[in-house]
């Protein structure tokens, strides 16, 4: 059986990874579903001075605990996952982005954002912390999911998307492979996945496929 780590995205926390992480479990494989400092069931800590780089350096120390994982990252996760791995590659078999955002070493996602998305959270911004999101704008529109991922979202430090990556290289010699949320016309996870040389597999979701098509990236993730 297999290790899983899977790592949130912004606003989100472990509780987002739960139809996923049932199934998984399910067939027995390990799964861990961490929330990242300020979020999730972590979300009294919520400070605007929680990084890009606090989040990797959590991570990176759950992984030294484990062996042969396989390292999963939603959205924001992707930066979380890619440079937690870096610091532990022995640790790490395989790395999957779920519409993930990327970088090389120095960037972040707001480097790497269009125009209109950082307006957009400029917007959300007070005091270095990110509004909410409506559930919408994550893809997510069935009423009971909406409410359900409505309920649980909680505020995003604005560092997270500003603080660079900082990478040795060594994340890029871990196989990885991306998962793209179609039809999608907003972020080029796409066109990063093509700029990496990593395969790709397209599910027809929004960008919260973890929570609305669960059964179909449970097959993906178990079939590397």
């Amino acid at each position: 059986m297999t290790t899983y780590v899977l790592v949130h995205g912004a606003w989100h926390g472990g509780w987002a990874w739960e139809r996923v992480a049932a199934k998984l479990r399910a067939q027995g494989h390990e799964v861990h579903t961490p929330d990242l400092a300020g979020l999730g069931d972590r979300a009294d800590g919520l400070s605007p001075e929680i990084g890009l780089r606090r989040h990797a350096t959590e991570l990176a120390s759950l992984l030294e605990s484990l062996d042969d994982v396989v390292l999963v990252g939603h959205s924001y996760g992707g930066f979380v996952v890619r440079e937690a791995a870096d610091r532990q590659p022995g640790k790490v078999r395989r790395i999957v982005l779920v519409d993930g955002w990327v970088g090389r070493d120095g960037e972040s996602m707001d480097s790497r954002a269009p125009a209109g998305f950082r307006a957009w959270i400029d917007k959300l911004t007070t005091d270095g912390i990110i509004a909410v999101a409506r559930a919408a704008n994550v893809g997510v529109t069935e009423p009971e999911d909406v409410r359900w991922v409505e309920s649980r979202m909680t505020p995003q430090p604005r560092l997270t998307f500003a603080e660079p990556t900082e990478l040795t290289g060594a994340v890029e010699e871990i196989p990885c492979q991306a998962v793209l949320c179609v039809p999608n016309t907003k972020i080029p996870f796409g066109a990063w996945a093509a700029e990496f040389g990593w395969p790709a597999v397209e599910i027809a979701s929004g960008h919260d496929v973890l929570v609305t098509e669960p059964d179909r990236l449970v097959e993906v993730l178990t079939a590397g």
